[in-house]
């Protein structure tokens, strides 16, 4: 396999399926199945998934309520959903352990970064929790902090779409989609992988960025066997 160990972000609406909000069991069985197609072949798997399916802490602040609090909260978002997955890992036989930012000891070890490199060593699937445990950071970031604290060879981010391309590709026919980009080419022209805090600490430890459809079944294996699957981002 081209990537060893990879550190995969999802956002919390992909948990959604097709429902308006929260979670849906058959996409999160979907989503297992793809992980253990890598994980069966030696993959090394950690994950951050983010909370906006049950909350995110912008909208919140938007409607009025405190920024911090609302941080918080889409924190909390996190875990559940890390305990949604975590359920699903392991009803296809993986194991797996759930490490968060803020101390939740009944249900998750607190985020330790040598346990966690031990844990993916050994095999397991390590899901990283409650962002960063700071307000006013994105999961994006913590999953680039996660990825260069445990040495990833990549950052995969499974969206909806199959890549990077020139424009919104839900919203104009016209867009075009890059196959591969350098950091310095996403910056010249605008385009919006990951907010600009994820990005840059990307950028500076020469982590490359892969952006590509989760939804599609066999992209995941795909990507780690080193085929050509969604936009690269690299130095």
């Amino acid at each position: 396999m081209k990537y060893k160990r990879i550190l995969l972000k999802l956002s919390g609406e992909a948990l959604m399926g097709d429902r308006q909000y929260g979670i849906d069991p058959a996409r999160l069985a979907e989503y297992a199945d793809e992980i253990k197609q890598i994980h069966d072949q030696g993959v090394q798997i950690a994950i951050v998934i983010g909370g906006g399916n049950i909350f995110r802490g912008v909208a919140g602040a938007a409607n009025g309520m405190d920024r911090v609090q609302g941080d918080y909260m889409g924190m909390l978002a996190t875990v559940i959903n890390g305990m949604a997955l975590q359920g699903a890992l392991e009803d296809k036989g993986m194991l797996t352990r759930l490490q968060t930012a803020l101390k939740i000891e009944a249900i998750a070890e607190p985020y330790i970064k040598r346990r966690a490199v031990r844990h993916l060593e050994k095999g397991r699937i390590v899901i990283f929790g409650a962002g960063t445990g700071n307000p006013y950071f994105t999961t994006d970031t913590a999953a680039v902090l996660r990825g260069v604290e445990i040495h990833a060879d990549v950052i995969l981010k499974g969206t909806r779409v199959d890549g990077i391309y020139t424009a919104d590709p839900e919203k104009d026919a016209s867009a075009t989609k890059y196959e591969s980009l350098s950091f310095a080419d996403v910056i010249s022209k605008g385009l919006n992988v990951m907010d600009s805090t994820a990005f840059t600490l990307s950028q500076e430890n020469e982590l490359p960025i892969v952006v590509f459809d989760m939804n599609k079944k066999g992209n995941l294996t795909k990507i780690c066997a080193g085929e050509n699957i969604g936009t690269v981002v690299n130095v």
